[in-house]
């Protein structure tokens, strides 16, 4: 059976059974645009907001006491989650969220009316708008539980960035003294610990979680009190100020009223510097995800430096195959993030003078965002990192044999010599230091300081050089000896022992 409620525009049946009301009804038909439902979070906020609305009023004596004490346990009970169900409207509507903010009026409305003993649909005792929404509008109760929705929702995302950073300071903590070759442009360039690599990665990641945690500081300015304009019109003295701290209470959250309600309103800035900071931080995971995907890549015909954890077979036609899966999710869910802040800065200039009623979309993209991109970095960290393994055989061979060595013995036989070094080893194959010995540049003991892992990666102390040391009489006749043997199959050898 139905039951028949009234508004503005006329009748509509409601289900019998349900705590929702005509307006919902009114935005089921309206809105079926993405299949999507409010976030449990923002359902939560909605509670905890009509709650402390309702106890601010009851103080301020608009509110009978039995009215308002029913208002508040049907409040928490929403907020408790026991009415998900009944949040049916889709996020993506027309109005600035007045559908969400009467779907949350209509359930309060009907359960504390149940708590009364009266039937679902009597709100000649307890109405949505005249008592659950009294001293609000949806202009300053949707973009206060929004605010507070996307605390709770951040405090777990930024946590698993945090335990993100753990995992890849561990893997630096663990690689710390396994050198390979370094890359720019991708072509071979220096030595590298990759543990020096993994480093950079942890140290990124903990510098967005910090940023995310600033941008989160901002979402406690709030707008309760301000209801439709930010005039604070119908809103009793002292009510918004004693709704705010009984929501600081409760969530823990240093909430405060904006100073401007009128600014707090219009403006959505707060909310556009968080989908920039979540933007930032998904391209900063996709760059490592990237980085991961090309050391993974192989196993025999790429580079073959890490092994990632297999974590399901690869193909359905290829036995054997295994796909860097969890790096190219990471990648996937950076795409989105980078579309969600385009949609989130669109909606923000598209808001007109007082109103930005473009929040909805605004909303539905940044829960989006914060909840994809937590899950990505636990899972990145969980099934990605923790398990990593470094070809340590593979990076050996391919840093002993590594062109760049030669960029540390410039300031010992010169620019031009270092070249002929490097040309001679790429074309033959043998490591820079077979090269050097063979055509007597340097005095073995000399050049094995010089090719100290950590010399070549931390700057550590090289041997003494300058026109008169040793070196560089031992190198400059090396050179003299060799050039000539040498010209024809490297062109011509340099001048060696030259000045750096």
């Amino acid at each position: 059976m139905d039951r028949i409620e009234r508004d503005l525009l006329g009748t509509l049946p409601v289900p019998a059974d349900a705590y929702y009301g005509i307006q919902t009804a009114r935005a089921l038909r309206n809105f079926p645009i993405s299949g999507y439902r409010l976030r449990p979070a923002m359902i939560r906020a909605l509670g905890l907001v009509k709650k402390a609305c309702a106890q601010a009023n009851m103080e301020a004596g608009l509110l009978p006491d039995d009215v308002a004490q029913a208002i508040m346990q049907a409040a928490q009970e929403v907020a408790d989650g026991a009415f998900n169900d009944q949040f049916l409207v889709d996020p993506i509507q027309g109005g600035a969220g007045t559908s969400i903010n009467m779907n949350a009026n209509e359930v309060i409305a009907n359960r504390a009316l149940e708590i009364l003993g009266l039937p679902r649909g009597r709100y000649d005792v307890v109405h949505p708008n005249n008592h659950v929404n009294m001293s609000q509008s949806t202009n300053d109760v949707i973009p206060t539980a929004f605010r507070i929705a996307l605390l709770d929702m951040l405090q777990p995302a930024v946590a698993a960035l945090e335990r993100l950073s753990a995992s890849l300071a561990a893997k630096a903590d663990q690689f710390a003294r396994v050198l390979k070759v370094a890359r720019t442009h991708l072509q071979d360039a220096v030595p590298i610990y990759l543990g020096q690599e993994f480093r950079a990665y942890a140290r990124v990641v903990a510098r967005h979680a910090a940023r995310l945690r600033t941008a989160a500081e901002a979402l406690c300015r709030v707008n309760l009190g301000g209801t439709a304009v930010g005039t604070g019109l119908n809103a009793p003295p002292q009510y918004a100020a004693r709704a705010v701290e009984l929501l600081r209470e409760w969530t823990g959250y240093p909430l405060r009223q904006a100073e401007d309600l009128v600014d707090a309103t219009q403006n959505v800035d707060d909310l556009v510097a968080l989908s920039g900071a979540l933007r930032d931080t998904a391209v900063s995971l996709s760059k490592i995800a990237s980085d991961l995907r090309l050391m993974a890549s192989g196993p025999r015909a790429g580079l073959g430096e890490l092994r990632l954890p297999p974590v399901q077979p690869g193909s359905s036609i290829m036995p054997g195959k295994v796909n860097p899966v969890i790096p190219e999710v990471v990648n996937q869910v950076a795409f989105q993030l980078q579309g969600n802040d385009l949609v989130v800065s669109l909606a923000a200039q598209h808001g007109q003078l007082e109103l930005n009623v473009m929040l909805p979309v605004v909303m539905h993209n940044l829960f989006e965002s914060v909840h994809m991109l937590g899950n990505a970095a636990r899972v990145f960290a969980e099934q990605c990192v923790d398990g990593i393994a470094a070809n340590e055989e593979k990076l050996r061979h391919d840093a002993e044999r590594c062109i760049g060595l030669a960029t540390v013995l410039n300031l010992y036989i010169g620019y031009e010599a270092a070249s002929f070094v490097a040309t001679e080893s790429l074309r033959t194959g043998k490591p820079i230091r077979d090269v050097v010995l063979e055509h007597r540049l340097l005095p073995e003991d000399v050049l094995d300081a010089l090719l100290q892992p950590d010399n070549l990666t931390r700057g550590g102390t090289l041997p003494p050089v300058g026109p008169h040391a040793d070196v560089r009489r031992t190198g400059a006749a090396g050179a003299e000896r060799s050039s000539a043997e040498q010209a024809g199959a490297a062109g011509g050898a340099p001048e060696a022992g030259g000045e750096p």
